[in-house]
Order: C-alpha cells, then structure tokens, then sequence
C-alpha cells in the first residue's frame, strides 16, 4: 500500500503486483526515492482524472528515470478508482506521471498492440480515499506556463510512503 499525503487529505494506493509487476515496482521505487515529495496535482479533470507525478509548484518539470514498457494490456480498466501511468504518445514512454480515475474511463483501455490501441496501464486502485479524490477533482482549474487544467492553487503531495512492506496487504 502506498500513501499520499496531499495538502488536501490522504490518499491510499494499492498497487496491483500480479497483473501490472512492472509498473508496479516502477511506481513504488519512485516512492522509496522520495520522488513524489513536494510534487503537486498539475492537472485537474473533475469528470475525467487528476494527475500528477511530474512538476514541482511553478510547473518546474522533476527529471524522471528512463520510461517503462506499457503493461496496458493486462485485462485491468480505467474505472473510477483505477490508478494508472500518464504517457505521451508513444505507448512506451511512461516515467513518473500517474493519474487517478474519477470517472469511468474505459476508452483509456488497451484494446491492440499498436499506437492507437495500446491503451493508459492501471497499476494499483484508490483504497477509502474517495473523499481526499473528491476534494482535488473539485478545485478551480487554470491555465499556467501553456498547460490547462492546472489547479489554481497548488494540491501538493507533502509526503508519498510505503505503508507496510510494499506488498499489498
């Protein structure tokens, strides 16, 4: 289990090691490193998703490690719940960027291996968090430094932890 602890309330991520072991470990070594401290929530989707694990406040990009192969096609949805890796267009290029489900969004899902199928890999799953998820999805959204749907006021990630030894309980 992992926990976000958000300037917002808590987040509980349980990663899913059997059908996602890749991206799984990826995202719980970025933990372990102390990645995610001080990251914010840079974009805002009240009917769609909030991501984050990518800028610092002022949308100051954090240098990632190198991108992980897509696990999209491990039979896990985009539900509403569903934790998974933010990419650009190449299938192949997920880092540290994750985004969380607030609606179901099975048109994210891996559907064929090829740039148009492969899909958004959900890795883990929100744990009794709804009410913190409600709380970010729910903020006014802006426009800075060229991105859109930035919070106006910066949901920053104070402290991301292993809970436990890592596994899911």
């Amino acid at each position: 289990m992992i926990l976000l602890k958000t300037t917002h309330g808590d987040i509980n991520i349980e990663l899913d090691y059997e059908k996602a072991p890749e991206t799984a470990k990826n995202f719980e070594q970025y933990v372990r490193d102390g990645f995610y401290d001080g990251l914010i929530f840079h974009r805002v989707i009240s009917n769609f998703m909030i991501q984050g694990g990518g800028f610092e406040p002022g949308m100051k990009p954090r240098k990632t490690r190198e991108p992980i192969q897509n696990e999209a096609d491990n039979g896990l949805s985009n539900m509403q719940g569903a934790v998974a890796m933010a990419r650009t267009m190449d299938p192949h290029s997920a880092t540290a960027q994750f985004f969380i489900n607030v609606e179901n969004n099975g048109f994210l899902d891996h559907t064929a291996k090829n740039a148009e199928g492969w899909g958004y890999c959900v890795f883990g799953k929100i744990v009794d968090s709804k009410d913190t998820v409600n709380a970010i999805r729910s903020v006014p959204t802006t426009m800075r430094d060229g991105h859109q749907d930035v919070p106006a006021e910066d949901i920053v990630i104070i402290k991301a932890e292993v809970a436990g030894d890592g596994e899911p309980a």
